[in-house]
């Protein structure tokens, strides 16, 4: 069945702009809603923001599929988000407006994660990509052996991270490289929260 031509809603949730930020050396400011999924390495999805009181659109982008299974990451007044049109997009968080986008190898149905100017997120081209995030070039891409639907997280100068090959890695943030990696035997869709030096992760079983 072919696809319906997605869009990405900006609404007065963008306010969420000003949300405080605690204690994440991932994030860029405190002024970051959503540098990553549900907001920090705990995936706490926790802020003080204010949320909007009415469902005004202010713009509307629209990619060349769906968008699936994602949430944005907002930084910096800047939104990046994944498609299923293969392509990784940075948007004006304002006005909509494309900022960069850049085409993986196949589906981007995981969710960005965001620190010290670069974009790190999966494809279903199973690579896991480093962007940066001024101007959407690629920095390195990490192969694994199934598509990557994890969220990164991003601690400490390393990206945790789980793929279709039933692996959860740790990567070096700066260059990609493997730093360990720990086979769970079934696929890992989930996305690792860290805390006090512990990565918590699902893998796709019974047990």
């Amino acid at each position: 069945m072919k696809k319906l031509l997605a869009i990405l809603i900006g609404l007065l949730c963008l306010s969420m702009l000003s949300a405080f930020a605690p204690n994440l050396k991932a994030q860029q400011s405190a002024v970051d809603w959503s540098p990553m999924f549900h907001h920090d390495t705990a995936h706490t999805g926790y802020s003080t923001s204010t949320g909007p009181l009415t469902n005004k659109t202010l713009w509307i982008f629209p990619t060349g599929n769906s968008i699936e299974y994602i949430s944005p990451a907002v930084v910096n007044g800047v939104v990046y988000v994944g498609s299923d049109d293969d392509n990784v997009y940075a948007l004006n968080a304002s006005i909509g407006n494309k900022i960069w986008s850049y085409i993986t190898g196949g589906a981007v149905e995981s969710s960005p994660a965001v620190a010290d100017d670069v974009v790190y997120i999966g494809s279903g081209d199973n690579n896991v990509y480093a962007l940066n995030a001024t101007s959407g070039s690629k920095i390195w891409s990490f192969p694994t052996g199934g598509s990557v639907y994890s969220c990164p997280t991003v601690v400490n100068g390393v990206i945790y991270v789980g793929s279709n090959d039933f692996n959860v890695y740790a990567l070096n943030a700066a260059t990609g490289t493997k730093k360990w990696n720990f086979n769970t035997g079934n696929y890992v869709y989930s996305s690792p929260s860290v805390v006090n030096g512990v990565v918590y992760i699902d893998s796709y079983q019974d047990v």
